[in-house]
């Protein structure tokens, strides 16, 4: 699996970019399908990918759909998107999830919090509880905001032996709010945290993949989804035929 906030193929290689290179998120230049075309050459090792900071097609990705561009650049036929926050026609923002196997549902949960714009996109690969379900979320950067938001993500996956929640959490695992999420779901706290922010010195471990202890997380690794400015973490998970389709 792969989670990757790709900040909507932009460019960031320092903290002055944001300002010095600030038209870039609401215009379409720059060489942002070369971006893109990076992301896809590695998300294609992948067989589950979960995408943040997705433009659904807006000014600035030049109205490209960027889940679906990835999709089929990187060959996975089946891929969901989930817009949350939209700046008229210049620019948006989506959760995404390209995945080589066949979902049996993909749901589409906003997010609760002061200001409106977060969401979780989740997809069940097969009925029941025992099932696999995979979430893609990218949470607010407020503390209280938060704490809602993983509550409500803890309620939705209660009870799920094989869930795997990963996004841009904008937090380390150890901060108060996150104990809502591990008390109230089967997710635990990961026992490797790798710093994915900036991408350019990676200090803060705001990125994660959580698991069940049904599944079993063999290899995680932080690495570059092109000049994003998060890092990307790729991940393997062993599990088990049942909780799949058949």
């Amino acid at each position: 699996m792969l989670s990757a906030n790709i900040q909507a193929g932009s460019s960031t290689r320092g903290y002055h970019d944001y300002l010095a290179r600030s038209w870039s998120h609401v215009l379409p230049a720059g060489n942002k399908r070369g971006a893109l075309d990076a992301i896809a050459a590695l998300a294609r090792g992948h067989d589950i990918v979960g995408l943040q900071e997705a433009d659904p097609g807006s000014l600035r990705s030049g109205f490209t759909n960027q889940t679906h561009y990835l999709a089929e650049r990187a060959g996975f036929p089946y891929w969901s998107h989930q817009p949350n926050r939209r700046v008229g026609a210049v620019a948006g923002s989506a959760n995404g999830l390209l995945s080589r196997l066949e979902p049996v549902i993909v749901e589409d949960h906003p997010l609760p919090g002061r200001v409106k714009g977060r969401g979780m996109l989740l997809a069940r690969f097969a009925d029941g509880d025992d099932g696999l379900v995979v979430a893609v979320a990218h949470l607010a950067l407020g503390p209280q905001s938060r704490r809602r938001q993983l509550d409500f993500i803890g309620e939705l996956l209660a009870g799920h032996r094989h869930a795997v929640l990963m996004g841009d959490f904008n937090c380390d695992p150890e901060r108060p709010e996150m104990q809502g999420l591990f008390r109230k779901s089967a997710l635990q706290p990961p026992t490797q945290c790798l710093p994915t922010f900036p991408a350019w010195r990676p200090q803060r471990a705001i990125d994660h993949v959580l698991v069940t202890p049904a599944l079993a997380l063999t290899a995680l690794r932080a690495v570059p989804a092109a000049l994003s400015d998060h890092l990307a973490l790729s991940a393997e998970l062993q599990v088990p035929a049942t909780a799949l389709r058949g």
